[in-house]
Parts: structure tokens; C-alpha cells; sequence
């Protein structure tokens, strides 16, 4: 049988495929439909210091190839998380990663000062947020912004700490070494990408905010090459996320140099896509003779 452990930021993961942040809220809806213990891990929904309600109008919108999302990082807040949905969630038995988001230093290092104390395994540091300071460009754009808060906050946290990048930034290569060199312990790529609408009958644009993050099979092509860029460019383990629906597209991650993957849009298609990934792995790896994933991990 193949081995899909999988080993990453000091860790063991069962098998490399973990639930995407913001795609399965905090695990309490998927857990009546399958045994999440089956995952590699589970990444929270998006959270920031303070509980924040979100954006208003519509939040969601399908094209013929992906998703486009508004929700506005509507989350409980760090503290809530830590006192109501971290219980249960330690109760499902996989890796739990608590996805940190802020619009200034003072709410990620708030944010983490918190998250430290508390049980999670793993933070995914979410730097796609606006800097309220600057005047609104994410902290992931530019590498030498990124670069400053990653250093900043790695300084003081005790979790293993992995960055996700910016489909947004300047250079993905350099916005990779600008992390390693910061002390991430790892790097997840890609968040969504900013996409529009519009409503024709109307004759206006379908989100509130004009423009919104697109995710699912349309961007995976992307992605791919985005996380080829990044492993080519680092030694620290690299997540790959974007448009992942099947096993195959799972195992070109791995292949284009990701240690994990993360599955997201595909989930509202089928809630059981995840087990189905882990299973196709594990399939296409006995099929090939392939007894371990570091066989053919990053061999493009």
C-alpha cells in the first residue's frame, strides 16, 4: 500500500490533502457527512482579532468555471474561535491550522499572542489583507512588505507559521525567498483572484464591493505555475491550493513541488471530494508502483 504521510513544518500529516480555509467553516457541518480524521488537516475559516460581520449583497456567484466569492472574512473573532470552535475541533482528530488574517501589525500580533496560547497546531498567516496604514495595499503584494511583517510576527510566535501568498504580488519567486528569509516554516499559495460580475438586467456590478476573489478549476493553471515558482525558489514545504477537483489535479501539485495540497471550491460540489482525492492518490501510487509521495515530489 502507498504511504501518504506526509511531513511538513515539523509536523506528521496523515496524508497530504487538508480542507481549505473559508470552504468548510470550522469542520461542524462536513463532520456529519464523513470522518474528518480521514484528512491531512483542516484549515479554519478566516479569522481577525475582532468578530467582523462581513460584506453586505450578494456573496457568492457561479461562472461556468469556478467561483466567485464576497463573504468579507465574516468569522467569530480569534477569541471565539479559541473558546468555541477549537474544542470541537481538536476532537476530529487531524491537524488543525487557525488561518490569521489583520489590516494592521497590531491585529496580527494581537491575533497571535492568542493563537499561542491556545491548542491549534498550525497557523496559516493570510497576508492578502489590505494594510489600513498604507493606504490599503496587502502586506502580500510587495515582497519587502511582506517580508516585514512575516520577520515581525515570527519573532513572537510559538506555532509553526505558514505564509500564504498573494496571487497579487509583485513576483511570486521573490515574495517566496522575502518569507523564508522572514523565518516562515512554510508556504501555501494561491489565495483567490480578484475577479468581477456584473449583473446586465441591472446594469450594475453583481457585488457590493465591484470586485471580488475568484477560485475553482478556472484558476488552476495558474496556480499550478505559481507554485512551481515558488518550490523552485525555496526549501521550505510549499501548500498548493487553486481549482484542485480530482486526484490528478492533486498529484500535479505535488508534482510541480507541493508537500500539501489544500481542496476548497470543490467542497460545495461534492462534500465527500476530499475523501474521493485522498483515495485517488493513494490508487494512481499503488497503479505506478509508487511506494512514497517524495518520490515524485516536486520532479517537474
Amino acid at each position: 500500500m502507498a504511504n501518504l504521510k506526509t511531513k511538513a513544518m515539523g509536523m506528521e500529516f496523515k496524508n497530504p490533502v487538508l480542507a481549505a480555509s473559508g470552504t468548510v467553516g470550522f469542520g461542524e457541518e462536513l463532520s456529519e457527512v464523513f470522518d474528518l480524521s480521514m484528512l491531512g488537516g483542516i484549515c479554519s475559516k478566516g479569522l481577525t482579532l475582532s468578530e467582523r460581520s462581513g460584506n453586505t449583497g450578494i456573496r457568492l456567484w457561479e461562472t461556468s468555471m469556478g467561483l466567485i466569492n464576497s463573504i468579507g472574512l465574516q468569522n467569530p473573532g480569534v477569541d471565539n474561535f479559541i473558546n468555541r470552535e477549537l474544542p470541537r475541533m481538536k476532537g476530529y482528530n487531524t491537524v488543525i491550522i487557525a488561518n490569521l488574517g489583520g489590516h494592521c501589525e497590531e491585529d496580527y500580533f494581537e491575533g497571535i499572542y492568542k493563537l499561542n496560547e491556545s491548542d491549534i497546531d498550525l497557523i496559516e498567516l493570510n497576508i492578502s489583507c489590505p494594510n489600513i496604514k498604507t493606504g490599503g495595499m496587502a502586506f502580500g503584494i510587495k515582497a519587502s512588505s511582506a517580508y516585514d511583517i512575516v520577520s515581525k510576527i515570527k519573532r513572537i510566535c510559538k506555532k509553526p507559521l505558514m505564509v500564504k501568498l498573494s496571487p497579487n504580488a509583485e513576483s511570486i519567486p521573490e515574495m517566496a525567498i522575502a518569507c523564508e528569509e522572514a523565518g516562515a516554516d512554510g508556504l501555501s499559495l494561491i489565495n483567490t483572484i480578484q475577479a468581477m460580475a456584473v449583473d446586465i438586467k441591472n446594469r450594475k456590478a453583481v457585488f457590493d464591493n465591484i470586485y471580488a476573489g475568484l477560485s475553482g478549476p478556472s484558476v488552476k493553471p495558474i496556480a499550478l505555475r505559481m507554485v512551481h515558482q515558488a518550490a523552485t525558489s525555496v526549501k521550505i514545504p510549499v501548500c498548493g491550493l487553486g481549482g484542485i477537483m480530482t486526484a490528478g489535479d492533486a498529484i500535479e501539485f505535488i508534482m510541480a513541488g507541493a508537500t500539501l495540497v489544500q481542496v476548497g471550491t470543490a467542497n460545495f460540489i461534492n462534500p465527500t471530494i476530499m475523501v474521493d482525492i485522498i483515495n485517488g492518490i493513494s490508487e494512481f501510487m499503488d497503479s505506478e508502483g509508487i511506494k512514497s509521495l517524495e518520490e515524485i515530489m516536486g520532479i517537474i
